[in-house]
């Protein structure tokens, strides 16, 4: 992975997910069908991003617990989920495949980055941990024991900032319906 291109994506993502946001709101054509098939995969998206922030204890210790015995990275997961679940709502292709362009371009390497310096950082646990949790798509085996769920940790990581912008876009899509 080349680091330039991942440090210039992990500065980028923000700003480019706001663009393709603003693209999302100008060109959507959602019906009531998709908006309701939709608003599941992105609620389920929702959901495994607050499971996740209630184990995460960011720069102080290694996740392993909950959604992270399962994936390495379930916040992701979580918002790949809430992409597709928007990009089916929204009722244009066009719009899904550019959270598709969006996710393997940008957060790909930013993931790759990310990875690296849970490597720096947790050395051998991390190393560990690695060789037996899948770095994206979640393992189907049940993992043992681990950590509880805090909703310290959910506030902490600011995680209700996703379940707001989901029930906004909700709100937006049905105002959308709506208006036609």
């Amino acid at each position: 992975m080349n680091s330039t291109y991942a440090a210039w994506a992990t500065r980028w993502r923000v700003p480019l997910g706001f663009l393709l946001g603003i693209a999302y709101l100008v060109f959507c054509r959602p019906t009531i069908k998709l908006l309701i098939a939709g608003g599941i995969v992105a609620a389920a998206g929702v959901a495994l991003r607050a499971y996740a922030a209630g184990h995460l204890a960011k720069n102080q210790k290694l996740a392993m617990s909950g959604p992270y015995a399962w994936t390495r990275n379930p916040l992701y997961l979580g918002s790949s989920l809430m992409g597709a679940g928007f990009a089916v709502a929204g009722g244009r292709w066009f719009l899904a495949l550019a959270c598709l362009l969006l996710f393997a371009g940008i957060y790909w390497p930013v993931i790759r980055r990310e990875e690296d310096y849970l490597r720096r950082e947790f050395g051998e646990d991390y190393i560990k941990y690695a060789e037996s949790v899948p770095l994206f798509l979640p393992r189907l085996r049940r993992p043992e024991g681990g950590e509880r769920f805090e909703w310290k940790q959910y506030r902490k990581n600011h995680e209700h900032e996703a379940l707001l912008g989901y029930l906004a876009l909700m709100i937006f899509l049905a105002f959308r319906i709506w208006l036609r």
